[in-house]
């Protein structure tokens, strides 16, 4: 571990953090990071939850500083995720590395052109005109982003605000706070997997967990104005690069 190799896994850790807090896709940074310093892809896939898990903690304290975070909400759509993440996760640590390095090339294609079409944009111009789904319905909802979210992390906040804001009828503060909750509940649960599985670097991992959580503070204090285009684009480089990289095209 080199110093600049420090330096930057704090520094993505950080935008990793902002942008999660604030919307999603921060993973899409992390992880190419991480393979690019040569971790295997499902190594990157379980080090980033020790991330994840120190950012939602941070964000989480702040929401609930800032008196927006209702836990009694939370909770009932963080169990159901929380579910979907222990079957995610489970199947996540049973496929082996080549099959999930096409899997997450696959994931960051899709999640390229989320970014690129700005979902979050989508989700804020339909958020007053939402009906709240039925309660079995949110259930099954909540089962599935959590699936997602403990087998590969990546884009789910965007599928997390969509489900709040669209299928509950939360606001876009609320449902981004809600957000966090439920992310730090299934983490846990996928985190203790991959540790089980011996698929988490821990020393990678905290140094990135250090700045996503002072990210994620920052992320949950204040809002992306001007400057959000420029983190989509950063985005997009950084997802072109990783996908080629693990195709094997350079």
């Amino acid at each position: 571990m080199t110093f600049w190799n420090i330096i930057l896994l704090l520094v993505a850790g950080i935008a990793s953090g902002f942008i999660n807090t604030i919307a999603g896709g921060g993973s899409s940074i992390t992880l190419p990071l991480m393979i690019f310093m040569g971790l295997s892809p499902g190594e990157a896939n379980g080090t980033n939850r020790v991330a994840i898990l120190m950012q939602s903690i941070a964000g989480v304290g702040t929401f609930r500083q800032n008196k927006v975070l209702s836990l009694s909400e939370g909770w009932k759509l963080a169990i159901p995720s929380a579910l979907g993440a222990l079957a995610g996760a489970l199947v996540a640590v049973e496929l082996n590395e080549e099959v999930m390095k096409w899997f997450v090339v696959a994931v960051m294609s899709g999640v390229l052109l989320l970014v690129v079409f700005k979902p979050e944009v989508w989700i804020k111009d339909h958020a007053r005109s939402a009906t709240p789904q039925n309660r079995y319905l949110q259930v099954v909802i909540f089962f599935l982003i959590g699936f997602y979210g403990g087998f590969i992390q990546v884009g789910v906040g965007f599928l997390l605000l969509a489900g709040l804001v669209l299928g509950c009828g939360f606001d876009l503060v609320k449902g981004n706070a809600l957000k966090v909750l439920i992310v730090l509940v299934y983490t846990i649960i996928a985190l203790v997997i991959f540790v089980a599985d011996g698929s988490v670097n821990w020393l990678v991992g905290l140094i990135l967990g250090a700045g996503s959580m002072l990210g994620a503070w920052l992320g949950a204090k204040f809002t992306i104005k001007g400057g959000a285009k420029y983190v989509r684009y950063f985005l997009v480089v950084t997802l072109i690069a990783m996908i080629l990289k693990l195709a094997g095209l350079f």
